[in-house]
């Protein structure tokens, strides 16, 4: 028997050992300032805050002139924003988990009186002003010691081509408040407890009926370079068909965000399953929000949601909702049983409940990393907490930041996850940029089709969040409208990769080392499974494995050779792989190319 964490940590190694290239970290511009005391170095930037601090104070034009330059840099590499923190702060064990601490210990940064505080508060946000930037109060502890404030510096992208993005994709039990959540994060105006807020989300008319989503939808929320969110002027009116027409379109969000929040409308419904998996392969998202109804638990295709998301390796963050109309015995109950399941041996994850502003920034940077799951309680009806989830969605690390994940330096890759028709247009994709740039009028190869081959097309124009855009980078999510393409040669699962001479290879058979997370009996020889790749997502069958008894039953491991039913696909060793049959379950990823 493998433990699922282990095998994560040995198909992470694989992962990376299968990239030829991995992307370099953006250098720093160079400055006209000694190299060494100003150079910004990523294992240096936490004592950034402390030496602008102290150049400043210092009251020299000419430290001033270097803390101008420190600034900018760490702006530049951060993509536009920067967490500033003046004063001494308490550690995270303390802030995350209560945890008492000795008098001094684990507290990082300089004490600063509140003239000193003051003082660089003001002179910061005159450079961040004299760079066209914004800054803000993230939260401020002035009364209480240790005396701390952080603010939020922030330049506006110069075009929605380069606005920083963050996709979560949003999943949980049917009736657990997923849509009406959305619909009060993205539109403004709090829910009447009849779903008010979710009617403007629903894009079919059984879905209006039923109340339930059926499909992936995607909404968006933008963010201002001062960090309040961007939503219509008509957010606090009562009427439903106002609420439904008066909506601000993505374009116009666009071009006024500094930050977008892409968020994946997954469907609850045990029917719609393969569309959520789809939706949670297919997003690349950067965490998943997991939607549990406060008076009912994590009960049903919660648990499913949250495994799939733990198998994937998706960081979690829970939202424990209804929390006004939810008795509180009822609601403890919930918020032990939440705690119990992500602290079990399963998760590994140690759950935080955000309660302060200070802890919604401090998690939104380090919730990843460490395994920490943050825990908001909401009502969509009074507005309690959704201040916190908003704070903490500013401040989330933007998903095209992740050079591991998409590379920059690599031939272009692109895969397609939507496609439509178009009327006086023609065939659109949709899609995300894995690897290298594209730009409008590139001559691009599509494929492969049911035979393996790819077909010759071009780019007429791109659009990021329905707003045009001349071209797109790795790790960023577009559509491109393709010159003389059918509709019914295009389907999702496949690449746009820049025309050459030899087209990538079609793959039909493959190998992978897999863990059969679940499965009633046993699996054999020519099983078949739906498998999700990717954007792929299609039915395989199991043509070998290495298994000294031929078979395979729950937590056995075993390299597998698979073949594709239906046509080839374009697959990549490393690339992690999910299979799935009714209630079985195997997680992997491909070592091999047959």
């Amino acid at each position: 028997m493998t433990s699922l964490r282990t095998f994560q940590n040995e198909i992470d190694k694989i992962s990376h050992l299968k990239r030829s290239v991995t992307a370099d970290v953006p250098s720093i511009p160079e400055t006209h300032e000694p190299p060494d005391p100003d150079k910004v170095d990523e294992d240096r930037l936490l004592d950034i805050d402390e030496r602008v601090q102290t150049l400043l104070l210092s009251g020299k034009p000419e430290d001033r002139d270097r803390a101008r330059h420190l600034l900018t840099s760490v702006l530049t590499r951060g993509w536009g924003e920067y967490i500033f923190r003046i004063g001494s702060f308490p550690p995270h064990a303390s802030l995350f988990l209560g945890e008492p601490s000795e008098e001094g210990k684990g507290v990082y940064g300089i004490p600063r009186t509140i003239e000193e505080l003051n003082s660089i508060r003001n002179t910061v946000t005159e450079i961040v002003d004299e760079l066209g930037g914004k800054t803000s109060i993230l939260y401020e502890s002035i009364t209480t010691n240790p005396i701390r404030i952080a603010l939020l510096l922030r330049l506006p992208p110069p075009s929605v081509a380069l606005t920083p993005e963050v996709r979560c994709a949003v999943v949980g039990n049917v009736d657990s408040g997923k849509s009406t959540t959305l619909g009060v994060l993205t539109r403004g105006a709090l829910d009447d407890g009849r779903g008010r807020a979710r009617v403007s989300l629903f894009r079919h008319k059984h879905e209006v009926e039923s109340g339930r989503t059926s499909s992936v939808g995607m909404e968006i929320l933008g963010f201002g370079p001062s960090g309040t969110p961007i939503l219509p002027s008509t957010s606090h009116s009562t009427e439903l068909d106002v609420i439904r027409r008066e909506k601000m379109s993505w374009e116009d969000i666009s071009i006024q965000a500094s930050k977008i929040i892409s968020f994946i409308d997954l469907a609850g419904h045990e029917r719609y399953l393969k569309t959520t998996l789809y939706g949670l392969t297919s997003g690349a998202p950067s965490c998943v929000l997991l939607i549990v109804g406060g008076n009912a638990g994590l009960i049903g295709m919660s648990k499913e949601h949250l495994a799939i998301s733990l198998a994937l390796s998706v960081p979690v963050v829970v939202c424990i909702t209804k929390i006004d109309m939810t008795p509180a015995p009822k609601l403890q109950e919930t918020i032990q049983q939440v705690t119990k399941i992500l602290k079990s041996r399963g998760c590994g994850k140690t759950p935080v409940f955000v309660k302060s502003a200070e802890t919604a920034v401090e998690l939104s940077q380090t919730f990843a990393k460490e395994r920490l799951c943050p825990v908001f309680q909401l009502s969509n009806v009074t507005g309690e907490g959704l201040d916190y989830l908003r704070t903490f969605l500013n401040l989330l690390p933007p998903s095209e930041g992740d050079t591991e994940k998409f590379l920059a330096d690599q031939p272009l890759e692109y895969c397609v996850t939507e496609v439509w028709s178009v009327p006086y247009v023609g065939t659109v994709v949709d899609g995300i940029v894995n690897s290298g740039k594209i730009k409008a009028g590139d001559a691009v190869m599509i494929g492969p089709d049911s035979n393996g081959n790819f077909e010759t097309t071009m780019v007429k124009s791109i659009q990021r969040k329905r707003a045009p855009v001349n071209g797109a980078e790795a790790g960023q999510c577009v559509s491109m409208a393709l010159k003389r393409m059918r509709r019914a040669a295009v389907r999702k699962g496949m690449v746009v990769v820049h025309k050459t001479e030899t087209p990538p290879r079609a793959i039909r058979r493959f190998e992978g080392q897999v863990l059969i997370l679940y499965h009633n009996t046993t699996l054999q020889r020519n099983y078949q499974a739906m498998l999700h790749c990717g954007a792929i997502r299609q039915t395989v069958r199991i043509i070998s494995m290495d298994h000294p008894q031929g078979v395979l039953r729950t937590g056995d491991r075993a390299t597998v050779t698979f073949e594709f039913i239906s046509h080839p696909e374009f697959i990549k060793e490393g690339m992690k792989l999910l299979f799935r049959e009714g209630k079985t379950k195997g997680l992997g990823v491909i070592t091999k190319l047959l």
